[in-house]
């Protein structure tokens, strides 16, 4: 009997397991800096780069005011020693960049936070001089 028990624990752990791995190559960001009450609006991005998913982007909303955030996946950083990448809150009427911060060798990278909620934005993230994607237009 002990047997199949360990045989059906084995059978759900490989399951499982696929689910379990998929989620560590996403971003987790729960709040922007200095304002704990964000939630993600619009939909996910991903910044492919040789083949390869660089980065996930999503726009937040919270405290009146929007953010970009960039994440950069582990599958990425383990293959690579070095990375430049920009993540900015696009304002879609004017296709201004608002709150545009950019960093070296960061896994997670906020915009600032920009007055940009009563406007249709979405957030863009991008390699200088490479590949970017943006989210959806949020209204």
């Amino acid at each position: 009997m002990k047997a199949g028990r360990f045989a059906k624990g084995a059978i759900v752990a490989l399951l499982c397991a696929p689910a379990v791995a998929g989620i560590s190559g996403t971003a987790h960001a729960e709040s922007a800096p200095g304002c704990a009450g964000t939630t993600q609006i619009g939909s996910t991005a991903y910044i492919t780069s040789g083949g390869t998913t660089f980065a996930s982007v999503k726009q937040f909303v919270g405290c009146g005011k929007n953010w970009a955030y960039l994440y950069v996946w582990e599958g990425y950083r383990s293959t690579h020693s070095t990375w430049d990448a920009c993540v900015a809150v696009g304002t879609t009427g004017d296709h201004a960049l608002n709150g545009t911060q950019c960093r070296t060798h960061t896994t997670e990278i906020w915009s600032l936070p920009t007055n940009t909620v009563s406007v249709c934005t979405q957030a863009v993230g991008w390699i200088p001089d490479g590949a970017s994607a943006k989210t959806s237009e949020r209204c």
